[in-house]
């Protein structure tokens, strides 16, 4: 069974920067795009930015566009995100998330949080 684990994420003043890390524990086939969600208390899980595996457009939510980058990491299924110019309102629980979609679904649908069967336990980022 494949197992997201994130790291990174801690406490940034505002205007500072963060990086979290995500890889899974094993090779899969059933993994080709990776991304990232994140949930603040009292709101809804929210998708970030997303990536596929094997290279093409990623995709952000816009209030995270110019500041935050999601890559390809080294090692197996692995990715990060670069948190640059964070607000308060980043504040968030982060979660890494895997699955297997087709390009026209990836590109129409890549925030589903259903279309995730894989989902790493959260990394929290506060930013204050």
């Amino acid at each position: 069974h494949v197992q997201l684990v994130e790291s990174g994420g801690g406490s940034v003043q505002a205007g500072g920067s963060l990086r979290v890390s995500c890889g899974a524990s094993e090779y899969t086939e059933s993994i080709n795009c990776m991304g990232w969600y994140r949930q603040s208390p009292g709101k809804e899980r929210e998708g970030v930015a997303a990536i596929y595996l094997g290279g093409g457009v990623p995709y952000y939510t816009d209030s995270v566009k110019g500041r935050f980058t999601i890559a390809r990491d080294d090692g197996v299924n692995a990715i990060y995100l670069q948190m640059n110019s964070l607000k308060p309102e980043d504040t968030a629980i982060y979660y890494c998330a895997a699955a297997f979609l087709l390009p026209t679904r990836y590109a129409r649908s890549w925030y589903m949080q259903s279309d995730y069967p894989y989902w790493g336990q959260g990394t929290q980022v506060t930013v204050s």
